[in-house]
């Protein structure tokens, strides 16, 4: 039992290869199920205070921690009609719902569901991977900039064809836009659709290919007399009293790709994810640090909207050595929140630019090791890597990268 269970966990790529948030532990008739992971880790950072994507900036004057990264509880339920999930996260920060909705469908098929409530974003790929089974220990920054804590709450309808084109996967989704633990702060609702496609056990089932788009629409109000559009050189300030509930675009078009071969030496798998689009944020400050002034909004911002145009897009590479319980992770990530800018112009007098509009990238490199069927350890360095501005704080490089040592029990 315990052979079977090791290789059920080196094949789980396979097994798992779409692993979705969006779902109960299994679509089998089944009372209360109870599922979960916990990650607990220790962080040391290249300096104290910094602003980190690596689960969170650090506390002034600190440059290491312990921390429960994530505390999953996952309860779920399925019947004839329908399934339930309800999940939560418990840290030192304390507790707070992620998921809670219903899904409806046919009673002799899964073809086509309804899911009602607090769910992942049906965007792309990474949103809506399960942490749990992720290799890399976070998800690339242009991801946590735009989609922060990647639900929200609405009403999807998926389709997935079950024979002729079981490859399929359309998803359409409404809703609120603020995010996962927020209320809705405007009239208007965001809308996202993906189409996916999965090809499994292709090559005498040594190859898998994934790949799929994602389109979101949407919008975010303005609460003052003036906002921004960008230009070439900077930002335009647009005033009148008409601004005042103005209602800036929100538009993201995105493509994903996942790779996996089964070779001699060891599973293989890339994964990578590229994005652009219309964010609109707000000018750093004092109390907005640059790296989350283009941020999505949980509340109305107070200050002038910012209209960017962004970029952003992330390689993962995973290579299991020999076979055995190792693997090797390198991933490299880009979030550029304002692509018509480079980072030379940032900060000159009369442009209106601001922290918000640096460039980041990402290199990260590690190795997890399989202690047993349901604990891992990871190891993993990230090097963050910004180019110099006019801005005081930004004419170099920023000391910001960090090494994380995380365990990791499912169950």
């Amino acid at each position: 039992m315990k052979k079977t269970l090791l290789s059920l966990i080196f094949l789980y790529p396979v097994v798992l290869f779409a692993q979705s948030n969006n779902a109960p532990s299994t679509y089998d008739p089944h009372e209360i199920a109870i599922t979960g992971y916990l990650q607990t880790q220790f962080q040391k950072a290249q300096s104290g205070g910094i602003s980190s994507f690596s689960g969170g900036d650090f506390s002034k004057n600190s440059d290491s921690r312990f921390m429960i990264r994530r505390g999953r509880l996952k309860i779920d339920r399925a019947d004839k009609y329908s399934s339930i999930v309800f999940q939560i996260d418990a840290t030192q920060n304390g507790i707070q719902l992620m998921d809670a909705f219903i899904q409806l469908h046919q009673p002799d098929s899964k073809e086509l569901l309804l899911t009602a409530g607090l769910f992942n974003r049906p965007f792309g790929h990474s949103i809506v991977y399960s942490s749990g089974y992720r290799d890399f220990p976070e998800r690339a920054r242009v991801f946590q900039t735009l989609m922060p804590r990647e639900r929200d709450i609405g009403a999807m309808v998926t389709y997935h064809p079950s024979k002729i084109f079981n490859f399929l996967t359309a998803e359409l989704a409404v809703i609120n836009g603020s995010g996962y633990n927020a209320r809705d702060y405007d009239s208007r609702k965001d809308i996202i659709g993906n189409l996916g496609f999965k090809f499994d056990s292709l090559a005498n089932k040594k190859l898998h290919i994934g790949f799929g788009a994602s389109i979101y629409e949407g919008w975010v109000r303005n609460d003052t007399e003036n906002y921004y559009s960008a230009t070439g050189s900077g930002f335009q300030k647009n005033t009148s009293p008409d601004n005042v509930g103005y209602f800036g675009k929100r538009e993201y078009y995105g493509g994903n790709l996942q790779l996996q071969y089964d070779n001699t030496f060891g599973r293989t798998i890339f994964k990578a994810e590229y994005l652009q689009g219309t964010q609109p944020g707000v000018a750093a400050t004092a109390s907005i640090l640059g790296p989350v002034a283009s941020t999505s909004f949980s509340a109305q911002p107070a200050t002038d909207l910012y209209l960017r145009q962004f970029s952003g897009y992330y390689l993962w590479l995973t290579q299991q050595i020999a076979k055995s319980k190792f693997t090797a992770l390198v991933s490299y990530d880009v979030y550029d929140p304002n692509r018509e800018i480079s980072e030379s112009e940032i900060g000159i007098a009369g442009n209106n630019t601001s922290a918000g509009d640096i460039k980041f990238s990402t290199l990260g490199y590690g190795l997890t090791y399989l202690i047993n069927s349901r604990f891992k350890l990871t190891l993993y360095n990230e090097h963050v890597v910004n180019d110099a501005t006019k801005l005081p704080d930004y004419t170099a490089d920023l000391k910001d990268d960090v090494f994380t040592t995380r365990l990791q029990y499912r169950w």
